[in-house]
């Protein structure tokens, strides 16, 4: 039977005048135990592709081993991978603990630890959820989902205490209720939303924090072509797109030039390769004594050839990277 949110906590998304400062999340990490693998999948289903935020995942799944990074990239846009140790933290990626292990976060990388077991259980949620408010501040948002006893509250106040972001899933709505009515009695909590709800404030929250410490740039990302964002008081000057690429300004230019001189040698040989073809085109017509329909392609030819020579030598001109 699930139980009822403990008095004076609104099943219902409520803000509670958290201490963030005005600064959204970059990170979120993810909590989760009994009933985690389908509650785990409903979220993960309503997320955009585009979403700005790196997330990272425990779920009590002890030594046992573990086939959810499969089961999540099945049902949503979000590619979702056990994470490896030292592997940089990225935006628009899902990483979660892999078996037996912690999942920590260290600078801008994750970390994979044998440590002592939490709660009984290794991986376990506070771990990361600590180590993220440690190493992120304000930047992270910590979630808590259906689960029994209470791993995760400790976690949500430490992420609380460096000035991040509380979401807890309504006990109510949760098919085991410990674990989010625990962090909801012992954390001060800025939202708590039954799961339905729980994709769009994520995505909601983490579009502000891009919005926050990012403006749009008029920039193409060179290597995936989505657009780029300037980074706020950034030295020396930095761009970043969804996907995670990244560059300052002195790398975007070089990077453009390469794109620049690689798009132009491919106009280059289009127009020499339209040329032979027209050129094999005239010669067919000559050999079936078609002379007339020959001579009418002489335009075209002359055309391409003056096009393929301006280009070539605007090609010769310009400077390297």
């Amino acid at each position: 039977m699930k139980a009822k949110a403990p008095q004076g906590q609104a099943p219902r998304d409520k803000q509670r005048g958290s201490s963030t400062g005005g600064q959204r999340p970059g990170l979120v990490v993810i909590g989760a135990s009994a009933g985690g693998v389908q509650a785990l999948q409903t979220l993960v289903s309503e997320l955009p592709a585009a979403f700005p935020a790196a997330i990272l995942i425990v779920l009590h799944i002890g030594s046992h081993p573990s086939i959810m990074p499969a089961l999540l990239s099945a049902r949503g846009p979000l590619k979702a991978q056990h994470a490896t140790d030292g592997e940089p933290i990225v935006a628009g990626h899902i990483r979660l603990a892999p078996p037996d292990h912690h999942l920590l976060v260290e600078g801008q990388h994750l970390r994979l630890s044998r440590g002592p077991k939490e709660h009984h259980t290794r991986p376990a949620i506070d771990p990361l959820f600590r180590s993220a408010a440690m190493t992120v501040g304000p930047g992270v948002v910590g979630v808590v989902l259906t689960g029994r006893l209470d791993d995760g509250t400790a976690g949500l106040q430490a992420i609380k205490a460096y000035g991040g972001i509380a979401v807890v899933q309504d006990p109510g709505d949760a098919a085991e209720s410990s674990m989010p009515a625990s962090a909801l009695k012992y954390v001060h909590v800025d939202h708590c939303v039954p799961l339905a709800l729980m994709a769009g404030l994520l995505t909601s929250l983490a579009m502000e924090h891009l919005e926050a410490i990012a403006l749009p740039s008029p920039f193409v990302c060179p290597d995936c072509k989505g657009g780029l964002w300037e980074i706020r008081a950034s030295q020396p000057q930095r761009y970043r797109c969804h996907t995670g690429h990244a560059f300052t300004l002195r790398t975007l230019r070089h990077a453009q030039s390469e794109a620049t001189d690689e798009a132009l040698w491919g106009a280059l040989r289009a127009l020499q390769e339209k040329e032979i073809l027209i050129r094999t085109e005239q010669t067919r017509h000559r050999a079936e004594g078609d002379e007339r329909a020959a001579r009418q392609l002489d335009a075209e030819v002359e055309q391409l050839t003056e096009q393929a020579n301006l280009l070539r030598q605007l090609l010769e001109r310009m400077p390297g990277p």
